[in-house]
């Protein structure tokens, strides 16, 4: 590896041109004391997002990657681009949000105490006209202490999140089960940062850490958007039982199951869905793995 630099900012995208030229503007206004780079993750698309990213290169005022992932899915895209990732810290944002222009700065005084291992940030609504999805647009800072159970809606969105490169290594990156293009739709965020906490390091909710979110949904895109949620949480809970040594935390998940309720009955209702795909994966992929070589 070449010689390191502070923070790694990574970007997944896959056939999100348009949303992915917005979000390279923006990095153009950040402004730090700290040297980063910037890698885009490219999901095998078919669109101009390549040619997007060689236009921004061409003028770009920070170190720019981009890497070509075929494979589908978004853990498979982000742990290619952790593979030439050169930060002591690896931050992510997704292809429709907008960085502050002091989040590369605030990223790295995060990580100021030696103890935490991972810190997520504020999540603001960009368009007024957007329903309030996935946002978190809390003022007050929260410490998610070592070996948390961490749940959904404890603000663990990966649209803003952050890690020291020894955790991120240490816990093996994303699991390619989980996320967008995977069975499994969502929760490859929560799932790192809950494999980052049992291995004990302390986890910050830190509100100076700043991205718009442009996601142009609209309250008619709740049903869906809730299905795909209660799909990821099933799945990250039939992580946590398969795991083994953290059935603790997926007997604590199956008592919170009145609280989910509350958020909302839809995505409680796709959660069984959701692990049963994982189970299904998991299983597969370990079968897989023991099956001898094929010879032609």
């Amino acid at each position: 590896m070449a010689d390191p630099l502070s923070i790694s900012l990574i970007i997944a995208s896959r056939d999100r041109c348009q949303q992915l030229s917005r979000c390279l503007q923006s990095m153009r206004e950040i402004s730090s004391k700290q040297p980063w780079e910037l890698i885009i993750a490219d999901n095998g698309s078919v669109d101009d997002t390549a040619a997007v990213v060689r236009e921004f290169t061409a003028s770009a005022p920070i170190p720019t990657l981009y890497v070509f992932e075929p494979k589908s899915g978004k853990a498979n895209a982000l742990n290619t681009a952790l593979a030439c990732a050169r930060g002591q810290v690896l931050a992510f944002t997704d292809d429709d949000c907008y960085p502050a222009p002091d989040f590369v700065d605030n990223v790295w005084s995060a990580f100021d105490d030696p103890s935490v291992g991972f810190v997520v940030g504020r999540v603001m609504l960009h368009d007024p006209t957007d329903h309030p999805f996935t946002i978190n647009e809390s003022t007050v800072p929260i410490t998610f202490p070592g070996r948390s159970f961490l749940t959904c809606g404890s603000a663990i969105l990966g649209a803003n999140m952050a890690f020291r490169r020894k955790v991120i290594f240490d816990v093996g990156g994303f699991d390619p089960l989980l996320g967008p293009g995977s069975a499994c739709s969502n929760a490859e965020d929560l799932d790192l940062a809950s494999r980052a906490s049992a291995f004990g390091w302390t986890g910050q909710y830190c509100p100076d850490m700043v991205v718009s979110h442009h996601h142009g949904r609209k309250k008619a895109d709740g049903p869906n958007l809730m299905k795909s949620y209660g799909i990821g949480i099933g799945a990250y809970h039939m992580k946590l039982l398969l795991s083994g040594h953290e059935f603790s935390w997926f007997a604590r998940s199956i008592c919170q199951i009145p609280r989910r309720y509350k958020m909302s009955r839809r995505m409680l209702l796709w959660e069984p869905v959701g692990g049963a795909k994982y189970a299904y994966s998991w299983l597969a992929t370990r079968l897989r793995s023991r099956l001898p070589p094929r010879s032609f």
